[in-house]
This record gives structure tokens, C-alpha cells and sequence, in this order.
């Protein structure tokens, strides 16, 4: 997205030689009936429909400029006409909800707030860039002690009232010791001593967390009808994972994509994760080191006819096959 005015950054050319200050500016205003009362926006890929007033609700913004400053002709659009914006189409969704009336509200466990706080920076919407980088109060909830805050979607409510936290160094203890697994919080909210606060991978016992998690591919393969010809496999176009969100994250981290379910609370369970590498072997060798074995395996497949550039015919199979691993 060309960005054409040279003070403010009017995305897409901003407005002829009127981008100065003055009678200049208003002179080059668009009238308010250019545009139409409800608008369409495709803002990387992602289409939105909202009200013209809804993207102009805060003065001097970037939309506000655009819908305000410039002409309908002189913005960028897609194939279909709509308004096109070159931004994370994702995250837009809740720079639009703050349009609409100024309140920040996210989902708990929001991993994205610091990429939001940039998107807020281009759309020039101050206030809402202080809410994002002001600290975040603890949200509301049973007064379980506790004296870890948990990574970004690492753990679950549930796991927070078992009593589990991050370990931390001990005050007054020596450098080299090692850090304690299990912590005796000073006191419950009844005044008693409280349970032991244990690691994301623990348990209450002091071992890892018994679950379950699946992975699963679909591949294809190529035989000739004969079935005296070589195999021909194709690659594994993705692996996906299914099963508990903490666990996924504590197992795979960095490697797993949550892009097609980004907000899934960390107690839930999903089956739409999906692995950023595509060999299973990788995937068998993170889930080893985390403790996990195979329990079992089930695979799908079908069966079909192609015609080849010899004018044979090759059997196409494409299976779906799933692994079920366990931690106990």
C-alpha cells in the first residue's frame, strides 16, 4: 500500500497537492455523500462491512483521513470494489470493535496484544494504543492463591485452581541452587496452608501431566495399475494436532500454527492446530522428549483411477492416518 502524503501518511495518494494545512485541506475534503452510508473492506484478505460513521469515529485517524480527507477514486480497492488495506486481516476485526464504541475488550488469553498494539499505531489511534501498553489487571476469578502469572496461554483456569505457578528463585537463595519444583504458598484464603504451586508440566504428585494428544496427515500415493511400478509418494501437505491447548504449546511451542483457531482458551481442547514442519518424525521426536508414547493408530483411505501420459491407467490412494499419543 503506497503511502502519499507526506505529513500524516495518507495511504493510496492522498488528495492532489492540497496535503498542507489551512484552506488548503478544506478545500480538498471529500463530501460525505462520495462515499456510501455502509462500506466494504478488504483488509488483507479479510472482508468487513461496517457503517462509513463506524470507520470515522475518531478524528484524525488514518480511516478517518481516508474516508474524510480523500476521495472514494483515489483509495485502492480489489477486484470486487471493495476498499482494500494492505494490514494483518485478523487483527483488524478488533480495531473495528473499538471503532464502534471506543471500548477495548479481548479474549482472555490474547496472545497478540503486542502485534495489536502496532496495528493501533498505524490506524493512528492513540488511546488505544495506551490501553494496550498499559499492564493488565488480573482478571476476576476464585481467589486461589497463586504467585506465578502463567505465560500467555499456557495454562487453563482449572489448572489455577489446582495450584499451579512458575517457579521462581526463592529470596535469599544461593545462586547455584537449583530453583524448587514445588512451592508451599504462604497462606490459603481461609488462613491454612495452602497446596503446592507446581510447574506447567506437573501434576500434584510432582510429575508431568497425564494427557492425550493426536497428530494426523494426509498423503497420497501412486501405483501403477500393473503394480509392478515404484510407489510414487507425495509429500505431507501438514500435520495437524488435536487435543488440549496447553499441552499442544507445551509439547511443539514455536512450531505449532494457531492461526486458524488463535484464541482457544488453554483448558479447551482443539483439532485445528496444525504443525509448521512436515516431517513426522520431527513430530514423533518432540512428542518423545515430552514424555509421550504411541497408544495407538487408525488410517482411512480411497481409492481412484488417472490416466496416464502412456495411456494407462494408475491407482491414486489417498489415506488419512492419525497417531494417538499418550502421557501418563
Amino acid at each position: 500500500m503506497a503511502l502519499a502524503d507526506s505529513t500524516r501518511g495518507l495511504p493510496n495518494g492522498g488528495g492532489g497537492g492540497g496535503g498542507g494545512g489551512g484552506s488548503g485541506s478544506s478545500s480538498s475534503s471529500a463530501e460525505p455523500g462520495l462515499f456510501p452510508d455502509i462500506v466494504e473492506l478488504n483488509v488483507g484478505g479479510q472482508v468487513y462491512v461496517t457503517r462509513r460513521c463506524t470507520v470515522v469515529s475518531v478524528p484524525d485517524s488514518l480511516l478517518w483521513r481516508m474516508f474524510t480527507q480523500q476521495q472514494p477514486q483515489e483509495l485502492a480497492r480489489d477486484s470486487k470494489g471493495r476498499f482494500f488495506l494492505d494490514r494483518d486481516g485478523f487483527l483488524f476485526r478488533y480495531i473495528l470493535d473499538y471503532l464502534r464504541d471506543l471500548q477495548l475488550v479481548l479474549p482472555d488469553y490474547f496472545p497478540e496484544r503486542s502485534r495489536l498494539q502496532r496495528e493501533a499505531e498505524y490506524f493512528e489511534l492513540p488511546e488505544l494504543v495506551r490501553r494496550l501498553g498499559a499492564p493488565q489487571q488480573p482478571c476476576p476469578g476464585p481467589p486461589h492463591p497463586r504467585r506465578g502469572v502463567p505465560k500467555e496461554g499456557s495454562l487453563g483456569d482449572e489448572l489455577l485452581q489446582l495450584g499451579y505457578a512458575e517457579p521462581e528463585q526463592q529470596e535469599g537463595a544461593s545462586a547455584g541452587a537449583p530453583s524448587p519444583t514445588l512451592e508451599l504458598a504462604s497462606r490459603s484464603p481461609s488462613g491454612g496452608a495452602a497446596g503446592p504451586l507446581l510447574t506447567p508440566s506437573q501434576s500434584l504428585d510432582g510429575s508431568r501431566r497425564s494427557g492425550y494428544i493426536t497428530i494426523g496427515y494426509r498423503g497420497s500415493y501412486t501405483i501403477g495399475r500393473d503394480a509392478q511400478a515404484d510407489a510414487k509418494f507425495r509429500r505431507v501437505a501438514r500435520i495437524t494436532v488435536c487435543g488440549k491447548t496447553s499441552l499442544a504449546k507445551e509439547v511443539f511451542g514455536d512450531t505449532l500454527n494457531e492461526s486458524r483457531d488463535p484464541d482457544r482458551p488453554p483448558e479447551r481442547y482443539t483439532s485445528r492446530y496444525y504443525l509448521k514442519f512436515n516431517f513426522l518424525e520431527q513430530a514423533f521426536d518432540k512428542l518423545s522428549e515430552s514424555g509421550f508414547h504411541m497408544v495407538a493408530c487408525s488410517s482411512t483411505g480411497t481409492c481412484a483411477f488417472a490416466s496416464s501420459t502412456d495411456q494407462s491407467e494408475d491407482k491414486i490412494w489417498t489415506s488419512y492416518t492419525e497417531y494417538v499419543f499418550c502421557r501418563e
